[in-house]
């Protein structure tokens, strides 16, 4: 058990001190739940008491506030509870780094989003020890969701520097570019399911401040020919909806330090009969591929309401009885 003890914090000046902790005191009432310390504030002054290693995690999230501070004027909820999973991740226990500790990021009301199935869990443990990682399963088994929290929590942590939301918009063709407004308008109703993701795990300020700076882009798949993407976690959803000379494509887009997640269901494949999906093809064609991890998710991975779980497995019943 670790040894307690007691540091004190002298701040720069009583208006820091007030910024820094939050409304009616609510950043400091968020680390001292989150890491588990005692905090008494006195005008510029912190004490900080507890274990020895959750000291150290509270000074390193102090030190890094008071940097936000001064370089923003400024602090959000979104900003503190990021710095807390970054001071966190600092000490040698980092929770990306143990194996068996499944948690990713963290959501609305500071707690931790985790798979919540067997296959969910092989689904993140494949995320964290691949370069590149193709997600097959039907609706409701959070292959999106659970591949935008990794993409979060890389970024949380410095391990990249950028998102990148691909989606083919396969119902809009050629008429793309006759859609009003920019392209991040063009394609936002395509690219939906991710920022519904996004605004559960981030402040949507935050989510707005990100695309407007390019730390997390949106683009159509068309548009990311001839790019390499350095340093980025690169999702694309609804990869069932690609050709293989899409999928081909946008796989080679990858730069160095850079995730790629691809996730799809082959019963929703928009594609005409006659064309080939790029998934189907990526699957057989990648499966023996190093770095390279393919998984497949079923109806016991569904997390939405339970009927769906049902109306999936109907469905998939009348198929194989039709074929």
């Amino acid at each position: 058990m670790s040894e307690s003890i007691s540091r004190n914090l002298t701040l720069d000046s009583r208006e820091e001190a007030v910024m820094l902790f939050g409304p009616r005191d609510s950043f400091l009432r968020m680390i001292r739940e989150a890491l588990n310390v005692r905090l008494v504030a006195r005008g510029d002054n912190v004490q900080i008491d507890g274990p020895e290693e959750a000291v150290e995690q509270t000074e390193r999230a102090f030190v890094q506030l008071r940097q936000i501070l001064r370089a923003q004027h400024q602090l959000t909820p979104e900003d503190v509870r990021t710095t807390i999973e970054v001071a966190r991740a600092g000490s040698v226990s980092s929770a990306l780094d143990r194996k068996n500790n499944a948690n990713l990021t963290v959501v609305e009301g500071g707690r931790y989003l985790r798979p919540r199935t067997d296959g969910q869990s092989r689904y993140v443990q494949a995320m964290r020890e691949n370069d590149m990682v193709i997600c097959v399963g039907p609706a409701g088994t959070g292959k999106t969701f659970l591949a935008v929290g990794m993409a979060v929590t890389l970024l949380r942590q410095g391990a990249v520097r950028k998102i990148v939301l691909v989606r083919p918009a396969v119902e809009a063709g050629e008429r793309l570019g006759f859609l009003p407004g920019d392209m991040a308008a063009k394609v936002n109703p395509y690219l939906r399911p991710l920022f519904d993701a996004l605004n559960d795990m981030m402040e949507p300020e935050q989510v707005r401040r990100y695309t407007e700076n390019d730390v997390i882009e949106i683009a159509p798949l068309a548009y990311m020919r001839g790019r390499t993407l350095n340093q980025a976690v690169i999702i694309l959803d609804e990869g069932q909806n690609t050709t293989v000379s899409q999928m081909k494509m946008f796989l080679t887009r990858m730069g160095n330090g850079s995730k790629i997640i691809v996730t799809g269901d082959m019963t929703q494949i928009d594609l005409p009969p006659t064309t080939r999906s790029g998934l189907i093809d990526a699957t057989k064609r990648l499966k023996d591929i190093d770095r390279l991890a393919i998984v497949y998710l079923n109806e016991l991975d569904i997390v939405r309401h339970p009927l769906v779980q049902r109306i999936v497995k109907a469905y998939d019943e009348t198929e194989e009885a039709h074929a």
